[in-house]
């Protein structure tokens, strides 16, 4: 039976809610990851120091387990250079939102005027900060990722001390602009490996595949595929792991976002494995983001084996990706 063993996995993408969903979710990371770069787009959003530990501390309590990290971030605002230092042991990176692309964004950055965020952006410069961004304009859904890549140049070649992660990136353009500045890096989702548009809206609505960045064209997932398969030392894996209730995704006005935390690895081993690049697994999986964000995380040995795994229908009141399917991997062993 071929197996394959991933030490130290982490997702440098992950979105936890708080409340009874924490408690149902929370655990499904902890058990085969050893950290997770924790979103702070709460209802109100994680913007104070008292909200970070506050959050971690609910994150811990609900995972219940001793070999798991949430890696926090803070929501991005202006703040003070006097803050970011307070504030910089309890936190590895800032998330900025555009406002209103996606899920409670609604208070996010308005408009990308460099003088007005210089303070910041310095300060998490000399600080060792990392800015996580979700890059999306308000344009025509498909443009909308290719559109901001001139605001990635700004704030590169602004701040070229300042590591920014363009998130769940889904264009050919976002993988070209990896090697355009020493200072950018991407987290890739297994959704975004997987599917296009056609998947999601081609036939019969498949709400549960509806995320933002919508998936894009099949040469967009090949631009994807080819650097995460020879794991590019600057990208990383970011599920985007986003729960929302059954009824929330089977509805008018669906919620963005595909629920893949419970299954993730098993869903790399297949890709990796159909394209005999499982040996490279390993580095986008966790020695990429190690070395990115300079963090050692919690010691976590998963082992998975070439065995069918069916996926339950629901977890909690959230279907995940593949609900009712039979996957190629299964988790065998976590040491």
């Amino acid at each position: 039976m071929k197996t394959v063993t991933l030490t130290m996995p982490l997702d440098m993408h992950l979105h936890l809610r708080d409340g009874e969903m924490l408690e149902t979710v929370a655990p499904l990371t902890s058990y085969s990851f050893s950290g997770a770069l924790v979103m702070p787009n709460l209802v109100p959003p994680v913007t104070t120091k008292e909200m970070v530990s506050g959050y971690k501390e609910r994150i811990l309590h609900a995972t219940g387990a001793d070999d798991f990290e949430p890696y926090m971030t803070l929501f991005y605002q202006n703040y003070s250079r006097a803050f970011l230092e307070e504030i910089k042991d309890d936190i590895i990176a800032i998330k900025l939102y555009p406002s209103g692309v996606t899920t409670n964004s609604e208070g996010g950055v308005a408009s990308f005027d460099i003088e007005s965020m210089r303070e910041t952006l310095e300060a998490m410069s000399d600080l060792g900060i990392v800015l996580s961004v979700h890059g999306e304009t308000n344009g025509f859904v498909m443009d909308r990722e290719a559109e901001f890549m001139s605001v990635y140049e700004m704030l590169a070649s602004n701040f070229p001390r300042l590591k920014i992660v363009m998130e769940h990136i889904t264009t050919r353009d976002a993988v070209e602009m990896l090697d355009k500045y020493d200072n950018l890096y991407a987290t890739i989702t297994v959704h975004h490996l997987m599917i296009t548009l056609d998947d999601v809206a081609g036939g019969l609505l498949r709400p549960h595949l509806f995320c933002k960045p919508i998936a894009k064209r099949p040469n967009d997932r090949e631009a994807l595929l080819k650097v995460a398969l020879e794991a590019h030392p600057k990208v990383m894996f970011g599920s985007d792991s986003a729960p929302h209730p059954k009824h929330a995704k089977e509805s008018c006005g669906c919620g963005a976002g595909v629920f893949t935390a419970p299954i993730a690895l098993q869903l790399l081993c297949e890709i990796f494995d159909a394209h005999g690049k499982l040996d490279n697994l390993q580095a986008f999986v966790s020695d990429n983001a190690q070395r990115i964000y300079g963090i050692c995380a919690e010691y976590k040995e998963v082992t998975l084996s070439k065995r069918e795994f069916h996926v339950p229908d629901i977890y909690g009141s959230v279907v995940p990706m593949k609900a009712g399917e039979t996957l190629k991997w299964s988790i065998e062993r976590v040491d």
